[in-house]
């Protein structure tokens, strides 16, 4: 007598005829453009900061800061998608696809606290207006703005990703940070008046709060396990329950594993269980064609 062989991780996870046709592992990710886009944004925030404190225009350091927390923001979305792309193990057995979840919720966290402190600097500079050199603010913005735009141009090819969309949000951030230093460089050189330092900061930082609640939003449902937002669950439930030889449907729950990957189970109770193979291929044809759910585990119960 033969003993049975002990099933690997591969053949565990592995998909047969018939089953969910997605996989576990993050695919169409372009880490090239993000490696570039993180190395461009780390080499130009080096000199903003450093040009932002000499001209002493918060505008201009507020764009250094967006761009300081680019670069931790895009290098945290190369290592998710790195990550989201090792295939599933014993440990992990729906694979790393919710790295990119996590890594855009932790930018969101991060781009909160810098909007934090830039309205606490431009309050106190109201109170004590500092001298800006307007004409170097210029010159870097304008440079700055066009590194940024290249980078948004880069990051927008991968719209599918919530991670590299959280990324995107810092970026496009910055975009509007250097249009405001362009402007508060421009009005300080030829006016002098210094209150449009921390006046357009301010306006900056409430465009970019808004985009990022949006992220923080999105990332914490996926998170959370919610349903996905174009899934309606009821009518998901009102379906399975209209299916021919279906009675009843319970404990139903419908979920994203990863971005872009939703994924059901749930108990259907149904007139004759000789039947389920039927009713199952019905099923799962009516969840991908009308909802989109290909992950799909169904318990079948018997109306007794």
């Amino acid at each position: 007598m033969h003993a049975k062989p002990t099933p690997s991780s591969a053949h565990l996870h592995a998909h047969h005829k018939g089953d969910a046709k997605h996989t576990h592992v993050a695919v169409g990710r372009s880490q090239g453009a993000l490696a570039f886009a993180l190395g461009l944004t780390l080499v130009f925030a080096v000199i903003e900061v450093l040009t932002g404190f000499i001209a002493n225009s918060l505008a201009l350091i507020s764009d250094a800061g967006h761009m300081v927390t680019d670069a931790a923001a895009l290098g945290l979305a190369l290592l998710a998608q790195l990550i989201a792309k090792r295939p599933p193990s014993a440990r992990h057995s729906f694979g790393f696809g919710r790295a990119e979840a996590l890594a855009a919720f932790v930018n969101a966290l991060a781009m909160l606290a810098v909007v934090g402190w830039i309205v606490f600097e431009a309050l106190h500079r109201f109170r004590s207006p500092q001298l800006v050199q307007g004409g170097t603010v210029f010159v870097v913005a304008v440079v700055g703005l066009a590194i940024n735009l290249l980078v948004a141009w880069l990051l927008s090819r991968d719209q599918g990703s919530l991670n590299t969309r959280a990324a995107l949000v810092h970026v496009m951030g910055d975009i509007l940070g250097s249009i405001a230093a362009i402007a508060a460089g421009a009005v300080i050189y030829f006016t002098g008046w210094m209150p449009i330092d921390p006046l357009l900061s301010l306006f900056v930082s409430v465009l970019i709060l808004q985009s990022t609640i949006g992220v923080l939003r999105d990332s914490y449902h996926a998170l959370m396990e919610g349903v996905p937002n174009q899934i309606d669950y009821l009518q998901v439930g009102a379906d399975l329950a209209a299916m021919p030889g279906v009675l009843s449907v319970h404990d139903l729950h419908v979920w994203d594993m990863s971005p872009g990957q939703p994924a059901l189970i749930g108990h259907l109770r149904i007139g004759n269980l000789r039947d389920w193979p039927e009713v199952l291929a019905m099923v799962k044809d009516m969840l991908l064609t009308k909802h989109g759910i290909d992950h799909v585990t169904l318990q079948p119960e018997s109306h007794d």
